[in-house]
């Protein structure tokens, strides 16, 4: 006796709607998450794709009267609120600069990071000039290298100051690369 079957198995012709269902489901289940993962992507490569600010920021440092007028310089933290990629923090120091007194300008102000190495120089009260301990090099009062053999590829990185309300010094801080002839921001 032959006798047909009448079950699902191999030798069933295959089933037209069946694969249609699974199709659509597949193609509007993943046409449904293509959104989600869209917003997903834009908000974490959001911080990528802004543009860095290298202009600087403009700080209050301090006030005139803490500087002295015979032109010897003093350092002051720059503080200031951070923002970063993905992370904002609250004032906290970011730098510091020597200001002083200078004749034909109220306010010079020179960033502390040699230019060398990236090394913070301190002011050598008894040479009357800035000594990096890295590698040795001095920079007169002005930033200007001293020493003509001096590893470092530049003069200290002189910044911009605003005198606002008569009294207060605002210094527009930026770090610069170190190692290189050129000013530029990092």
């Amino acid at each position: 006796m032959d006798e047909k079957c009448h079950c699902d198995c191999k030798n069933a012709p295959p089933d037209r709607r069946g694969f249609l269902k699974r199709f659509s489901a597949g193609f509007l289940g993943t046409l449904a998450m293509l959104g989600p993962i869209g917003a997903g992507l834009a908000v974490l490569l959001d911080p990528l794709r802004r543009k860095v600010d290298q202009t600087g920021t403009v700080v209050q440092v301090t006030t005139l009267l803490s500087l002295p007028e015979d032109g010897i310089p003093r350092k002051f933290p720059i503080v200031a609120s951070h923002v970063d990629a993905w992370n904002r923090s609250a004032a906290s120091p970011i730098g510091a600069v020597y200001l002083r007194r200078v004749k034909g300008k109220p306010v010079q102000a020179l960033n502390v990071v040699c230019p060398h190495a990236g090394c913070f120089v301190d002011y050598a009260a008894a040479k009357n000039s800035y000594l990096c301990p890295c590698h040795n090099s001095t920079f007169s009062l002005d930033g200007a290298i001293n020493d003509p053999n001096s590893p470092s590829p530049r003069a200290l990185d002189e910044l911009t100051v605003e005198i606002r309300n008569t009294n207060e010094v605002w210094v527009k801080f930026q770090n610069y690369r170190a190692g290189v002839t050129a000013k530029i921001p990092a």
